[in-house]
């Protein structure tokens, strides 16, 4: 990305003026901050009002005054799939909102979608990858004081592939005005943690406890430990996007990969 232009900004404080997203012909917003972003200390319905319930549509609003003729909105799964934790839950009620307000912007003249991705999968290179970092080395048995054991339940994951595919074809053919709910496995958090101890060559069987875990605290399972939050994309969306599916284990083993040489410059 670094021989990209760089436009450098804050969304949620207006810094990037009509004049700014002008020479635009499309935009994927994709800066929507979660629950790892929450500030300590920070009222946390204040911090949703601004990044999420106004922040995305006043800059959803603001690209629409520029004259951009297309926007793709990173959103999350949450509300689509069980909206009924939108009533209790004020970040997937701030992510629900976000959506609405975006899509509502849409006009003849503006193409305006979003795409509600699950739990997604990948890296980036150049860029640090301190999570997968420390699941790597649980994986290979170097963090004897983490337990060999995953929390009940599961979601659906993504790898980085496939969402960069749906964002490409939703910039391409998404219908105005939609939410598409994407997603590609089914996984428990047991099967997803034996897939990492396994793509760095361990033998070790992780058991499934109703114990928080580490390195999946319970903060981070919006729906609750032991939901397994499942379902499956429609089968046109997932053709009209051209997204492709069963890729989370090439990426988890495209991860461990990536982790090879900064582990060899440190052994």
């Amino acid at each position: 990305m670094a021989g990209f232009p760089t436009l450098v900004g804050d969304y949620t404080k207006g810094d990037f003026t009509t004049a700014d997203l002008a020479p635009f012909d499309a935009i994927v917003f994709a800066a929507g901050n979660d629950i790892r972003h929450l500030p300590k200390g920070l009222d946390e319905r204040e911090f949703w009002r601004v990044t999420q319930i106004e922040g995305v549509p006043a800059f959803v609003a603001r690209a629409r005054q520029a004259g951009v003729k297309r926007l793709v909105h990173l959103g999350s799964y949450y509300h689509q799939v069980l909206p009924h934790l939108a009533d209790t839950n004020a970040y997937v009620h701030a992510r629900m909102q976000a959506d609405h307000g975006a899509r509502a912007l849409a006009t003849a003249d503006f193409n305006v979608s979003t795409l509600n991705p699950p739990s997604i999968v990948g890296v980036m290179t150049g860029i640090p990858a301190r999570r997968y970092e420390v699941l790597a080395a649980w994986g290979r048995g170097e963090l004897p004081d983490i337990p060999d054991f995953a929390p009940a339940g599961g979601t659906n994951y993504m790898s980085v592939r496939s969402l960069v595919e749906a964002i490409e074809g939703a910039l391409r053919g998404a219908e105005s005005g939609k939410a598409y709910l994407i997603g590609d496995q089914n996984l428990t958090f047991r099967a997803f943690f034996q897939m990492i101890v396994e793509a760095v060559g361990g033998t070790r069987s992780i058991e499934e406890r109703n114990e928080e875990h580490p390195l999946l605290p319970d903060a981070f399972i919006v729906p609750g430990r032991g939901h397994v939050l499942s379902y499956e994309p429609e089968p046109g969306e997932v053709a009209m996007l051209g997204y492709r599916r069963n890729d989370v284990r090439r990426a988890v083993d495209e991860i461990v990969g990536s982790l090879e040489p900064a582990r060899a410059g440190h052994q």
